[in-house]
């Protein structure tokens, strides 16, 4: 997969892709669906699959004081758009000269003379330009002007409603990783560098690796059962554990990550890369009178976790 970032200055074998645009903040069923059209329109045209989406997020532009929202960070999103067959992923720089374009602007000098699209797929619900202006509909008269086809894209719906990444965050926030998991169509992700920590899990028996939360929507914060993927190093493969995330009141934490022990692990993880799975909420977290109560307690949290993971 190859990334773009200017559309002013594009390689010939970058241009004329199909493309579904929007943030895809999660990756979730919704934003495969609408992957799905712009792959099977660029069968019939032999255009290759690319995403345009935007860095940093509209909304963290605008608003960059406001809480962390996002469910993945930019390098997680490629990821897994590459896993989705993503060939050409338009990670366009999101700032004032972008930000001003008026919806007809955006479409002949991004859409059209920067990126040369032969085809674009948008939700219903899309807007686009300055001020939010354009709508889809917009978009659909001026392809026809330029030479570039359009399709909209039903919004999807689930089982509760429907699929969104506000949805998705609201049932992390409240817990509920497996209906989080049923509207991404995959678990929900935490990825990111194996970063120092105080090694209190060492002298516990308990070891665990650390990843920093640092702007990304903060999950209910407890204990969860997760599986681990080791990305790169001498230990890359597939592991299961369990995982605190939040600011350990045991030890008078401020400052969210994520904990994780790994199971039958042995090897010296710092400075890799992550991916952790939330697959099931065990509990809050909580102080204990001891630490005697509080190894008991983890003890107890990694057996139900193994119960869980092992029946996945």
């Amino acid at each position: 997969m190859r990334i773009i970032r200017d559309y002013d200055y594009v390689e010939n074998a970058d241009r004329g892709a199909s493309v579904a645009i929007g943030n895809f903040d999660g990756v979730h069923l919704g934003h495969q669906s609408v992957i799905d059209i712009a792959r099977r329109e660029g069968d019939k045209i032999n255009a290759p699959l690319g995403i345009m989406t935007f860095e940093p997020h509209p909304r963290e532009y605008f608003a960059p004081d406001a809480p962390p929202f996002r469910l993945m960070g930019r390098e997680a999103r490629a990821h897994r758009l590459e896993k989705l067959g993503v060939r050409r992923l338009y990670e366009l720089n999101f700032n004032a000269a972008l930000s001003a374009l008026t919806p007809y602007e955006f479409a002949r000098n991004v859409i059209s003379n920067g990126l040369g699209l032969k085809h674009v797929v948008v939700g219903a619900d899309f807007c686009f330009g300055k001020g939010r202006a354009g709508q889809a509909g917009d978009l659909v008269r001026f392809g026809r002007e330029m030479g570039f086809g359009v399709t909209i894209a039903k919004l999807l719906e689930g089982d509760k409603g429907q699929v969104s990444s506000t949805a998705i965050r609201l049932a992390l926030s409240e817990g509920r990783p497996r209906d989080a998991a049923a509207m991404l169509g995959h678990w929900h992700r935490i990825e990111g560098l194996v970063v120092g920590g105080e090694q209190r899990g060492r002298e516990l028996g308990y070891p665990t690796t650390n990843m920093s939360i640092e702007g990304l929507h903060p999950p209910k914060f407890g204990v969860y059962a997760v599986q681990v993927d080791v990305l790169d190093g001498p230990h890359k493969g597939k592991y299961h554990g369990a995982a605190s995330l939040g600011v350990r009141p045991m030890f008078n934490g401020e400052i969210p990550n994520l904990e994780t022990f790994i199971f039958d692990f042995s090897g010296d993880l710092y400075g890799a890369n992550l991916s952790v799975a939330l697959v099931d909420y065990l509990r809050p977290e909580a102080k204990f009178d001891s630490l005697e109560a509080f190894i008991a307690q983890m003890d107890a949290d990694c057996a139900q976790a193994r119960d869980i993971l092992k029946s996945l």
